[in-house]
């Protein structure tokens, strides 16, 4: 008998990361890494437990600027190009760890790598947004949208025009890529704040995700907790995140990750074997970087790295996903006693966390769905759509302002490190509002030049860049990229007031930042 529900939703997103003024970028490393360890390895979950008629339910948000890069034909070809160099690697590898405790793990990489390519090239042909797609037309997966640019919403909320449009271009985007409006989004950083819910709701989104404390502190008391969604006004279902099962794979001291026979994040040949062995697979500038090649486990809090074992690491997922089970059938069924009626317990966490950051934990979610399917009957897997069918009626209340960020609020995205950002973000906001208005029906260049502003203000507004200058690593980078941005829109926008317009200009700027295609700047009016 179901007790309970288990909402599973993977937030994937990477910042937009598409260089084709160099011939390799560092920054597109990002891309390719996600790709192998976190974005392929789910697409083959997900065909081996249909193969074997294991029925599975979950969510999974694919940004705009992620499905944007996956349907990119140069960031297509430079994976390709990423994933044969490190074929060769992985059977240089073979060759030199014959004989040493680190065979096992080279063998596991080029049989992965092999694979991974012949995912890629031939069964979703370059375009991994296909097999999203496959699957959800299959009715096992749930792909909700993000803001277009990943933008922080209650931090350009001074333009209601700009939240509006990053709703509506990540909407507009999705129909693309998926052929169908989406029913659900997960809101850039969990950022919430009242009113952008009947945002949500003009543009046909239904449900959404905040953190705990966004429906614990909600304008009235839930009855439920966050076992249960909230309404609010307009209609649009608020889904609360369970603390608990976040905690037992987020915390670094508690979650599973940290076992001591996980593979070592850290330890990798990029950093460790001689250098002109690895030049060939590192960055042409000679940067050293990590190759996905990494042979020891946790082991410890010491410099001393064990061998990694992939058998005993998949055995150890196993075990872990056979707690996780365990723990949630015992929180469902207190939870429907206490409640009288079945929970739906909402767990979230960043895709990336599987397979690239946890590199067994993709294994761990197989092991997860297969033993929950095959197992038990007390908990169920549902996407929120699902539970909304099944039990329309739930409490009207609107949830409150929140993020799932640092101390639950906007501090990580605006402090002493980024809160420069912002008054750039705002007036060009303001000023994206004032050319979408006094140019409603322009000429084709006009048009052209707009549609450009409309594409560098987005990427401006991406919440990557000042989480990165506030986490300290890659800051140059993220600077480089803001002030990039808000200078090319401003130099299209005095263009445009001083009747000067470049097209090559334009020209040079289409090819450079041309995510949104198909973009209507009227978004902004």
């Amino acid at each position: 008998m179901t007790k309970g529900y288990l909402s599973f939703v993977l937030h994937a997103h990477l910042p937009y990361v598409r260089h084709p003024e160099h011939e390799e970028f560092l920054e597109e490393q990002w891309f390719f890494e996600g790709m192998t360890e976190t974005y392929i390895p789910l697409l083959d979950m997900m065909e081996g437990l249909v193969r074997d008629n294991i029925d599975f339910r979950f969510t999974m948000s694919l940004t705009p600027p992620l499905m944007s890069m996956m349907a990119d034909g140069l960031l297509q070809e430079r994976y390709l190009r990423h994933l044969n160099r490190s074929i060769e690697l992985a059977w240089k590898e073979l060759h030199r760890t014959r004989g040493t405790p680190f065979h096992p793990a080279a063998e596991m990489y080029n049989h992965k790598l092999r694979h991974a390519r012949w995912l890629f090239a031939d069964r979703w042909g370059r375009n991994l947004v296909s097999g999203f797609r496959h699957f959800q037309e299959l009715g096992k997966l749930e792909v909700i949208t993000c803001c277009a640019t990943h933008g922080f919403l209650p931090m350009l909320r001074v333009s209601p025009e700009t939240v509006r449009a990053q709703i509506s271009v990540a909407c507009d985007s999705y129909e693309k890529h998926m052929g169908r409006r989406p029913r659900g989004i997960w809101l850039a950083e969990c950022g919430y704040f009242p009113g952008v819910d009947d945002v949500l709701w003009d543009n046909g989104i239904r449900f959404f995700f905040v953190d705990s404390h966004g429906i614990l502190h909600a304008e009235s008391r839930p009855k439920y907790g966050v076992y249960a969604p909230l309404y609010c006004p307009r209609g649009a279902a608020a889904f609360g995140r369970d603390y608990e099962s976040s905690k037992q794979v987020w915390s670094a001291k508690e979650g599973y990750p940290g076992d001591l026979n996980y593979r070592d994040f850290y330890r990798d040949i990029g950093f460790d074997l001689d250098f002109d062995y690895v030049r060939p697979y590192i960055h042409p500038y000679d940067i050293r970087i990590m190759t996905g090649f990494k042979y020891h486990r946790i082991t410890g809090a010491t410099e001393h790295k064990e061998p990694y074992n992939p058998h005993v690491a998949r055995e150890t997922a196993a075990s872990h996903a056979g707690n996780f089970l365990f723990n949630r059938q015992r929180q469902a069924e207190y939870l429907c006693d206490v409640m009288g009626k079945p929970p739906i317990i909402v767990a979230p966490y960043d895709a990336e966390l599987y397979g690239h950051w946890w590199y067994e934990g993709v294994d761990w979610l197989n092991f997860l769905f297969r033993k929950i399917a095959c197992d038990q009957d007390t908990i169920k897997l549902i996407t929120p759509w699902e539970y909304l069918c099944w039990h329309p009626k739930n409490q009207l209340a609107r949830p409150s302002e929140s993020s799932w960020g640092n101390k639950g609020y906007a501090e990580v995205w605006c402090n002493g490190t980024n809160d420069w950002i912002y008054r750039h973000l705002h007036e060009a906001a303001f000023r994206m509002t004032e050319m979408a208005r006094a140019y409603p029906t322009p000429d084709d260049n006009l048009r052209r030049a707009l549609k450009q502003m409309a594409r560098e203000l987005l990427l401006a507004q991406a919440s990557d860049w000042a989480f990165i200058m506030n986490s300290g690593t890659m800051v140059e980078y993220a600077v480089k990229r803001t002030k990039d941005h808000i200078w090319r829109f401003t130099k299209l926008y005095e263009d445009i007031k001083n009747l000067s317009l470049d097209m090559n200009f334009v020209s040079e700027l289409e090819w450079k930042d041309n995510i949104f295609p198909e973009i209507d700047y009227r978004a902004f009016a």
